[in-house]
């Protein structure tokens, strides 16, 4: 698929973030029609002191929360750009990107300034404690 390369950069900006401890959240936004599944939302937590990350799919009727490695978040994540959705949302204190799919399916990464002005507090724990992904 065209996008993929694309956004495997993308995920080395989230990689990065996460290493840097400027990680704040990820989204994955904006669906494909009137779908069940309406967002996925990332963030890391420490599970004795060691980071997974949480993926939570909000549906029309409940969420899902299931916990990964840093490599398997990146591959569910992956499945779901096009099917359902066409925007990826990576805040940072850096900045944000979003990578986004235009009706060819081709990707794109704009950069913006940064929404948060702090990391998630996990990231911040992470960083407090040197745990280093």
């Amino acid at each position: 698929m065209s996008f993929q390369i694309e956004f495997a950069h993308f995920w080395e900006s989230v990689k990065e973030s996460m290493s840097n401890y400027t990680f704040a959240k990820l989204t994955l936004a904006k669906t494909i029609g009137d779908t069940e599944l309406k967002n996925i939302y990332m963030r890391p937590i420490l599970v004795d002191d060691q980071v997974r990350i949480s993926l939570i799919a909000r549906y029309k009727t409940e969420e899902v929360e299931s916990l990964h490695t840093l490599e398997e978040a990146f591959f569910m994540l992956s499945s779901y750009m096009n099917n359902p959705f066409l925007t990826a949302l990576l805040f940072t204190t850096e900045h944000d990107l979003t990578f986004k799919l235009n009706k060819k399916r081709v990707g794109s990464i704009v950069e913006q300034a940064p929404t948060f002005k702090s990391a998630s507090d996990v990231v911040l724990e992470m960083q407090e404690k040197g745990i280093v992904l």
